[in-house]
Order: C-alpha cells, then structure tokens, then sequence
C-alpha cells in the first residue's frame, strides 16, 4: 500500500478568537489567499484549496468564522472585518480572496478593507437571501441576527463586485438549488468587466472542489497576485 503524506499547515492557533489553519510556502511567496467558508460549514472543508494555492507559490489561510468550528462563539457585526484581522497572518505582500455562499458574499464585502487584488466568490449569497434564513432559523449554527444585519448594510457586496472589476471571478452552478444562478449573472452584469463562469447542471456545494473549477480559480488569484 503507498501512503501519501498531506501538507500540514505551517502555523495554527487562533488569533482574535478566531480558529485558522495556515499554509506558507517554503520558497518564494507569490502572495496570500484568504479562504471563507459558507454557512455551517468550516475551514477543514477548504483545505484543499489552501494545499493547492500553496503548491503554486501562495500563501493560505482558511478559517472558522465566528459560530462556526472551533472559533465558537456568535456570527455577529464582526463578520467582515474579522477577514482583515485573518489577512494580517499573511507574509507581507498582495491579497485575494476565496470564498464560498455566505463566504462568497463575505469576500465581496469584505474587498475593499483589505484591499483585495483578487476576488473568486463561488455561487455568492445575498444578504437579503442570508438575513431570510437567519431569520427564519434555517441556518444552524449560533447568530445575532440583528448585528449581523447591521454588518450587511454597512458592507454592499454589489458595491463591492462593481468596484473589483476585472479583479472578480464569479463562479456558479447552473442547478445551484440555494443560491439560484441568477445572482452570479447580475453581478457580472453589473461589473462586466468582471470573468464568469456558469457550470451547467450542478448544486449548490458542486463547484467548491471541482479539480478545472479549482485551477481556474487558483490561475486567475496567480495571475493577478504575482502582477502586483
């Protein structure tokens, strides 16, 4: 039998409460990722991302937002600046972002705090879409709804889409069951110079790790890190 040894992360802990995993490269760093999980899931989940952009040259790091993993607590009106105090554990160059639904809303709201020079947000929700399921207790794990909405209004992910440009990678499932489809192409409408890319058939979680759809993302967060 051939066992295969997976990279561990180079450094773990918490910083501000918050539990993260993060990946530095031993040689030359091309710059950094930021990767955000979506609703009730975790930074486990996105590991294989962080390992890729590591094996081209960029730093990782994943972490459980707050409620979510080992960080515990609340999801609260911490949320989007919680991913610049993630960002500083980074080696000292450019930033991009990754993130996934409930992630890839906060990526685009985020952007512009730590000024961003990348953004993929894969099958991105909408924080009237994130605030009715909060409300209406379809998300499990702990909230404050009420902090949470004060977040979103102060950070517009649309604003934030049509500032990045042709900073934005916009990934999404055609059959995307909770996220419609529809979301993705009205912000690349609103930001054309933005790259989409709309997979048919699909679901909501498909495109997360499909290995072309990884690549892409890992080409263009490259590309636009190593120009900086």
């Amino acid at each position: 039998m051939r066992v295969i040894d997976v990279a561990a992360p180079t450094d773990s802990g918490t910083i501000d409460g918050l539990a993260y995993a993060l990946y530095r490269p031993e040689g030359r760093c091309e710059g950094g990722v930021v990767i955000c999980h979506g609703a009730g899931s975790s930074k486990e989940s996105h590991l294989d991302f962080a390992r890729a952009c590591l094996a081209h040259g960029m730093a990782a790091v994943a972490f459980d937002q707050r409620g979510h993993g080992a960080t515990g607590g609340v999801l609260d009106s911490r949320a989007v600046d919680d991913v610049a105090t993630i960002a500083s554990l980074l080696p000292p160059g450019p930033v991009g972002l990754r993130g996934s639904s409930m992630g890839g809303w906060l990526v685009l709201a985020a952007a512009a705090a730590v000024g961003a020079a990348a953004v993929v947000a894969i099958c991105p929700a909408t924080a009237e879409g994130l605030l009715r399921a909060i409300r209406a207790g379809h998300l499990n794990f702990p909230v404050d709804a009420d902090a949470v909405e004060a977040a979103m209004a102060a950070h517009d992910s649309e604003a934030g889409a049509v500032a990045l440009g042709d900073r934005l990678l916009l990934l999404h499932a055609e059959g995307d069951e909770v996220v419609p489809v529809e979301r993705s192409r009205a912000l690349h409408a609103a930001a054309p110079a933005s790259k989409y890319v709309e997979v048919p058939g699909g679901h909501h979680r498909s495109i997360q790790h499909d290995p072309e759809m990884q690549a892409l993302a890992l080409r263009f967060l490259g590309k636009r890190l190593r120009a900086l």
